[in-house]
């Protein structure tokens, strides 16, 4: 096979595990791979769309040529379950994330969001996030979201009060704060892991032996690694953060992703219409097994 690619998502465990040479450790031939959804994204920016209705599902259905890649648990099951990859089933991760509005908003708790557009990414982790946690708050019918785009746009939009309310996820709730924005909510998820079907399960195994290692360092003191955060930032986000205050971000959680969180999550999916693409939500079928 050519190199692993490793799609990097927005943390900072692959960065470690290559400064400390952890993947080499591992014999692993691997590249990096960034940035391949702005591409996508790029006609509706330019075409000024007031909804941006392509987000993780939809990435990852089309396909990503990467060995390895993450999103929300929502958008791994529906790309696993309709053929699109495999769901990598030792591991999962958990992001932060929250429901934030500006300080001189006039909401200030969670009843208050009743009606207020909240910003979110469109069949992403900030869309099924965000229902999820409102349902049982608010309940459906008062739950009202508009689709923006990328984490770094919704939060660039909220800053530039473009937006009343948005759903930040990842290392960015961190900058939300530091700008001053007001949390009602939080909103913090699973990540799966996406892998690519024919990928040899040894050269996973490696990239996964090298994640622990990096998860370690990171969880005994991050402090040294916290500039990696400005390799996902782009202007004016990347002026603005002071990447000393953050926290440690995503986690990776070297437990299984069961079949009970799985089929927990179709469930869940399918009572919003949010996963037409799975046709039998079969655990089996979606994770990866080594032949």
């Amino acid at each position: 096979m050519g190199k692993f690619k490793i799609e990097v998502h927005d943390r900072l465990q692959e960065w470690v595990a290559e400064e400390k040479g952890y993947f080499k450790d591992e014999g692993l031939d691997y590249e990096f791979v960034m940035h391949k959804r702005d591409a996508a994204l790029a006609p509706l920016l330019a075409a000024e769309a007031r909804e941006i209705t392509r987000g993780a599902t939809e990435f990852l259905v089309e396909g990503q040529g990467s060995s390895v890649s993450c999103a929300c648990q929502w958008a791994v099951d529906i790309a696993a379950s309709s053929g699109h990859g495999k769901v990598w089933p030792k591991a999962y991760m958990v992001t932060p994330g929250a429901v934030f509005v500006r300080p001189e908003s006039s909401v200030r708790k969670i009843e208050d969001l009743a009606g207020v557009e909240i910003a979110v990414g469109h069949r992403s982790g900030s869309h099924f996030s965000a229902l999820e946690r409102l349902e049982p708050l608010l309940g459906r019918e008062r739950i009202q979201l508009t689709f923006k785009g990328r984490r770094d746009m919704r939060l660039a939009d909220l800053l530039e009060a473009k937006v009343e309310a948005a759903n930040i996820i990842g290392f960015q709730v961190y900058l939300a704060e530091q700008r001053g924005m007001r949390k009602i909510l939080d909103t913090s998820f699973i990540v799966g892991f996406l892998v690519a079907s024919e990928t040899p399960a040894e050269e996973l195994e490696k990239y996964f032996r090298a994640l622990r290692r990096a998860q370690e360092d990171i969880d005994i003191d991050p402090t040294p690694y916290k500039h990696y955060y400005l390799n996902h930032l782009k202007e004016p986000l990347k002026h603005m953060a002071d990447v000393r205050t953050f926290g440690p971000g995503e986690r990776v959680i070297f437990e299984p992703y069961t079949r009970a969180m799985y089929e927990r999550a179709v469930k869940w999916m399918n009572s919003w219409n949010l996963g037409a693409e799975i046709a039998a939500a079969e655990y089996e079928r979606a994770a990866f097994a080594a032949e």
